[in-house]
């Protein structure tokens, strides 16, 4: 059957849409439960699938009785094939079906789900499946009307389709992505074939259902179209995708919003999710398609987990799934509801009964973006940024990738594909254009092949080509909604719109070329005209979204010397502009490339014409462009002189410009770059690696270290003994280097580097060889790990690489390791140290945990394991009064990286050494303990003491009233907004450089390395904001609020204060203060209530996402060095944020500081009003309060969670809160007594021991 039918323009639709409609809006509907959930616990046998014995509905006729039979006689078994009992017990099937409606079902789904003939071919019976789902939709259209005779209640009949066994986006071949086991042409004829048969026995509408390959879903949708047109009538269809695990994505790869991004063309009556998962695992996933679809949602999961023990063979009773089903309902996020895998009847009723007084879900109005998808979504609105469009992965546009196809070449074609998307392009143009070859064979091939690639196949695809048959072909093969490049009017109007069908069929936005019957449009109005044409005809004649429209109105070359191709430019800059305002929702593309070819040869030429060109044009309007994103020139970069040339050329300023850039041009190809002298290749082998090692040059280990192995093989050594001798060398050198203050932490992080990209080249010479690797002739073994609950982990992991430059393996656990793993992998490797990081206050209670598990431990004990500490929060005090106690072993606390190396060799050096240290150092800390015993007695005073001294704030002056009040989400935050607001200060800490910016760029000592780290980071930075490599997303509120008790805060919903949200249990300082000083508490700044006053209290999340996968990618390819360095930015950029929001908050939106002005050095030493505190700072060092903070804000919704030790992930993330008092400041809450701890205790109601452990650290 062909999939090429052509489409009407107009279908009528069939009645059941107004019904169901109507129904959806008015109450939440009821769909029925899982129908081999019943089968199973019918526990039929092989005979009753066959039907042996029993009566079946039609009697087989001799042509069915043959098949079944010839299928017997190859040795298949039909048990289980569920489908078949249609035909032989169709009593069973509607016993079913009636059990379900009695329960309260209103849509009850056929017994088809494996009913195409794609998958009844396992059994050999595919020429029943016909007969299968006629006979199947006949049953439940009889249960239904039966059921209707009785109760006069309209119900519906869904014809299943279910995925088939086969996938038109996974290979089955491990060794070959690129295979495939079922075309797109032989779905759509089976599920033609199927839904035919199932509209002839009856079914109201389809159900299009447990979707993990979101191709085949999109072939589904093809063949129902085909079936409408042949009915001249449409036909309802539901939609259901499977998110087959906690990582948000279907089995091929897309999220939810991307897979909705590729379905949503069907036009379905609903979308939703059902199998695979539990309705709690589901939720976040129902929650996002709720709030970004603009249909009726339907959710219908299975009954919990799989439990081979449960009667159903799944978890949960129907009072459990109805009642997260009813928590569906009540947010709001449900039109219709069901079971899956494990729901029976009485899952059913009970999900009814918990629903049916709760209100449907408002379907809402989307805004009319332009939704594209490859495994993730990428929209485009009239807010978005330029769009950049891959053009390397195009045979007429790159000699390199022309000649990789030509010569069969695919896996280094991938690679440019995979270059492209690393570079910047959000969307890439895949063309095949070439007389040599087969197009349609290379186009498929090449995009199934990266369709397996989830790197690359995370953008959109645009099909480029001049024929119509490759584009046809590149569509069958992409699930994502991608982009026909392209159409045009050149063929006339019945081709273009023929062409425009398919497209919508598809699913696929189209680029509309400003080309007609008489030619390309090369003026202004010609471009206006056809543009103008095409689009009413799209839009008029065949209904296409305005916003999937694209045009191209023709970037020609400039600088031709031809007088008529003067305004090629600027005409379509202005033909941008006109497109903007006068066609509604369309978008605006071209092959940037096109405008510079007459300087093709002088790329600095190019590059200048294309920046200058694309500023303007985007100004404009301009949406995407063809452009390669690896070489775009920034338009301020360019030097005054080119860009007054070009500007001149590209507005045609003067008669004379093309004459004047051509000689410009001339000039720039001397252009000469400072070249790495190379005079150190001379030196023998061993030295050169010792260079490259100490200067942290990649380029030519590989090579140095294979010389290396073959002089070793020469004398007939081993290759290990390439990382023992020459690299180990080398290593030794860096490390003396730093540790005498010669080399800084940056340059051995880069040495590490190259030290990994060495031993990468020698492990299968070294494993050929059998021989073990060097960690047995390493220094000592260390088990590193960031404590359980909390997620930072820079510091951890630049110890880490410090000490493997000093010769230590190192087993990195990674974060959020509980005390019992970290001990057990101690053992594992037979550890010499166990090193502990962590940065949030509760990490330092783990961390006494750690030291009483290994306490509890013989084998800790008796070898008396040494136990390092290592953080932020950390210090020599608290690991002296707080951990050190717990553990009867040595624990030392290690202040940074550069002190993590002479206390791990010491430790690791001979006995007696190794104990004068330890004793000494414990000597040190009985010293710390007795003077903080000491210190403690003396200062606290009683908790009435303190109160009675607390801040008297003034609140005579006026509260000013927020502008917002209110939760308000940020997402996708310009970065290039939070720049000028970063403190780079810490930065240079974090890599263990002392200094102040800007001084410490030019201090004596670290002054030369500072610079070349902040290049490096300015240079990253650059990246990060101009490829949107990290999203910086944020969540605050101001709510009302008052003081409601001493140290108390609640904040209330509204200003009626009827409806509390939270208090914020607070502590009060408690050391005795001089004269005039109070003992703070930061409920002081807040009205109490009692007062007759309004006041308020803001609440702030920020989050910077994707530095952690960026940081593994770069951890995979053994790049330390920028690993660490893409955290450090992601943390600076969050501290950024996080100023540059409070900022607005003064100046906006609760604006009590309307006229602020002050600069980014102001702004990063607070020269404001009002503060910030957040959970964990001295002021506030109870974490506690976070969870409220969280659960009222849902930050989920930006990316955040919380560990269970209350540290934020990503670890690039802050939070607090916001107080406008004039007189409120920052204080350290120091110590307090234990009158306190049960004061606290009693709000709070906490036992006394977690009392404790929630204020460990100021407990006296």
């Amino acid at each position: 059957m062909s999939n090429k039918t052509s489409v009407k323009s107009h279908l009528k639709k069939s009645k059941i849409f107004e019904e169901l409609n109507t129904k959806i809006n008015q109450k939440i509907m009821l769909l029925d439960g899982a129908m081999g959930t019943m089968i199973q616990q019918k526990n039929l046998s092989e005979d009753d699938y066959r039907g042996v014995g029993g009566k079946s509905n039609i009697g087989f006729t001799k042509e069915q009785l043959e098949i079944l039979e010839n299928a017997l006689k190859e040795g298949t078994e039909v048990k289980g094939n569920n489908e078949l009992l249609s035909i032989t017990q169709p009593a069973i099937i509607r016993g079913i079906h009636e059990e379900y409606l009695d329960a309260g079902a209103e849509i009850i789904g056929t017994n088809t789900f494996g009913a195409t003939s794609i998958a009844q071919a396992d059994y050999g019976l595919e020429s029943l499946a016909n007969d299968m789902n006629f006979y199947s939709a006949k049953l439940a259209r009889e249960a239904c009307d039966k059921h209707f005779s009785k109760n006069k209640k309209r119900l519906f009949v869904a014809g299943s389709i279910g995925p088939t066994p086969k996938t038109a986006s996974i290979s089955p071949d491990v060794n070959d992505p690129g295979a495939r086991n079922i075309s797109f042409d032989e779905l759509v004829t089976s599920y033609q074939n199927q839904a035919e048969a199932l509209v002839q026995g009856g079914v109201d509408l389809f159900l299009v259902e447990t979707i993990f390959d979101t191709l085949n879903a999109k072939a589904a949708i093809f063949a129902l179209e085909n079936l409408f047109v042949t009915l001249n009538e449409r036909i309802p269809v539901m939609i259901s995708g499977t998110v087959t695990d906690a990582s948000g994505r279907i089995l091929s790869g897309q999220t939810v919003e991307a897979f909705w991004n590729s379905i949503r063309h069907a036009s379905p009556i609903s979308v939703g999710l059902n199998c695979a998962l539990g309705a709690a695992l589901m939720r976040p996933y129902v929650k996002e398609l709720s709030s970004i679809c603009d249909i009726a949602i339907c959710v219908y999961p299975n009954a919990g987990l799989p439990n081979p023990m449960a009667p159903t063979g799944f978890d949960e009773t129907p009072e459990i799934t109805s009642k997260l089903l009813a928590e569906f309902a009540n947010e709001g996020w449900v039109n219709l509801i069901g079971g899956c895998c494990g729901t029976t009847p009485a899952h059913i009723r009970a999900i009814s009964e918990s629903v049916k007084t709760l209100p449907p879900r408002k379907i809402p109005f989307q805004n009319n973006s332009l939704k594209l998808a490859g495994l993730e979504p990428c929209n485009i609105d009239e807010s978005s940024l330029f769009v950049n469009v891959g053009e390397r992965t195009n045979v007429t546009g790159s000699k390199k990738f022309a000649e990789l196809i030509l010569n069969n070449n695919f896996e280094k074609a991938v690679d440019v594909a995979r270059q492209q998307v690393e570079n910047g392009a959000q969307i890439i143009d895949v063309n095949m254009d070439e007389a040599m070859l087969d197009s349609e064979k290379a186009m498929t091939r090449f995009l199934n092949l990266i369709a397996s690639e989830p790197d690359i196949s995370r953008v959109p695809v645009m099909i480029d080509s001049s024929k119509w048959s490759v584009i046809e072909a590149g569509l069958k093969c992409v699930q994502g909604k991608a982009i026909v490049n392209s159409i045009s009017l050149k063929e006339g109007e019945e081709e273009f719109l023929r062409q425009a069908r398919i497209c919508k069929r598809f699913g696929a936005a189209m680029i509309v070329m400003a080309f007609d019957e008489n030619g390309q449009a090369d003026t202004l109005s010609k471009r206006k005209d056809i543009c103008s044409r095409a689009y009413k005809l799209l839009t008029k004649n065949i209904q296409v979204c305005p916003e999937d429209i694209i045009f191209d109105p023709n970037i020609f070359a400039i600088g031709t010397g031809i007088e008529e191709h003067a305004e090629y430019a600027i005409d379509f800059i202005e033909t941008t502009r006109w497109i903007k305002e006068n066609l509604p929702l369309a978008k605006i593309s071209g092959g940037v490339s096109n405008v510079s070819f007459s300087f093709r040869g002088n790329n600095p030429a190019r590059e200048a014409i294309h920046s200058v060109f694309l500023y303007h044009a985007i100004k404009a309007g301009m949406t995407m462009g063809i452009v390669n994103p690896g070489q775009l020139t920034i338009y301020n970069d360019l030097d005054e002189e080119l860009r007054t040339h070009v500007e001149n050329l590209v507005f045609a300023k003067t008669a004379d410009a093309t004459e004047k850039m051509i000689e410009f041009s001339s000039t720039l190809k001397g252009e000469k770059k400072a070249v790495e002298t190379l005079a150190w290749r001379e030196y023998p082998t061993e030295k050169k690696i010792e260079h490259a090692l100490i200067h942290g040059v990649t380029e030519f280990i590989t090579e140095d270290t294979e010389i290396a192995r073959r002089e070793i093989e020469s004398r007939k050594g081993k290759p290990i003994e390439v990382i023992e001798g020459p690299l180990m060398s080398g290593m030794n050198v860096v490390g003396d280097l730093f540790g005498e203050g010669k080399m800084f932490l940056p340059q051995v992080v880069k040495s590490a580097r190259v030290m990994k990209t060495a031993v990468a080249h020698l492990v299968p010479f070294i494993e050929k060889d059998q021989e073990s690797s060097a960690s047995n002739k390493a220094k000592g073994v260390m088990v590193i790990a960031t404590v359980k609950g909390d997620v930072h982990d820079i510091g951890k992991n630049i110890v880490s690489v410090v000490l493997q430059c000093n010769n230590f393996e190192i087993i990195n656990m990674g974060v959020m390791v509980p005390a019992l793993k970290i001990i057990e992998e101690a053992k594992k490797h037979d550890a010499d140290i166990i090193g502990l990081s962590g940065l949030i206050t509760p990490s330092l209670e783990e961390m006494s945990n750690v030291a009483k598990e290994m306490e509890r431990d013989e084998w800790c004990r008796s070898r008396k394991i040494p136990l390092l500490i290592g953080g932020a929060t950390t210090s020599k005090v608290h690991t002296a009064v707080k951990i050190a106690p717990h553990y009867s072993g040595p624990i030392i606390w290690i202040p940074d990286a550069s002190r993590a190396v002479p206390v791990a060799q010491v430790l690791t050096s001979n006995e007696n050494e190794k104990k004068l240290y330890i004793e000494k150092n414990e000597s040190a800390y009985e010293s710390l303990r007795e003077k903080y015993s000491r210190r403690n007695k003396l200062e606290v005073i009683s908790l009435e003491e303190a109160r009675k001294n607390s801040l008297k704030a003034n609140f005579t002056i006026k509260t000013p009233t927020p502008k917002v009040i209110g939760r308000r989400l940020l997402k996708s935050f310009p970065l290039e907004k939070l720049i000028e607001t970063i403190d780079w200060s810490p930065f240079f800490r974090s890599w263990d450089l002392a200094g102040k910016y800007p001084d410490i760029l030019t201090d004596k000592i670290v002054g030369d390395q500072a610079k070349k780290l902040f290049s490096d980071a300015k240079s990253l930075l650059k990246k990060i904001v101009s490829r949107k490599m990290l999203s910086a997303d944020g969540v605050f509120s101001i709510f009302p609020a008052r003081r409601t008790d001493c140290e108390d805060i609640t904040l209330f919903s509204d200003e009626s204060l009827s409806q509390k949200l939270f208090t914020w249990h607070g502590l009060r300082q408690q050391t005795k203060k001089p004269r005039n000083q109070s003992n703070k508490c930061l409920s002081d700044f807040v009205s109490h209530k009692d007062n007759d006053r309004k006041d308020y209290l803001g609440v702030f999340f920020v989050t910077v996402n994707g530095a952690d996968k960026i940081a593994k990618d770069f951890d995979d390819a053994g790049d330390d060095y920028s690993a660490i360095m893409i955290k450090a930015l992601a943390d600076r950029l969050v501290e950024s944020f996080a100023e540059y929001l409070h900022m607005l908050i003064r100046t906006e939106f609760w604006a009590y500081s309307p006229d602020e002005k002050l600069n980014s050095t102001e702004l990063i030493s607070e020269s404001y009003q009002g503060i910030r505190p957040a959970p964990g700072y001295p002021s506030c060092p109870d974490h506690s309060v976070k969870e409220e903070m969280a659960r009222f804000l849902h930050v989920e919704d930006i990316g955040l969670s919380l560990t269970e030790s209350l540290a934020m992930s990503p670890a690039s993330s802050v939070c607090g809160f916001y107080f406008w008092h004039p007189q409120a400041s920052y204080f350290n809450i120091g110590s307090i007594g234990n009158d306190q701890l049960v004061d606290y205790q009693k709000r709070v109601e906490l036992t006394e021991e977690n009392a404790k452990k929630r204020l460990v650290t100021v407990l006296g």
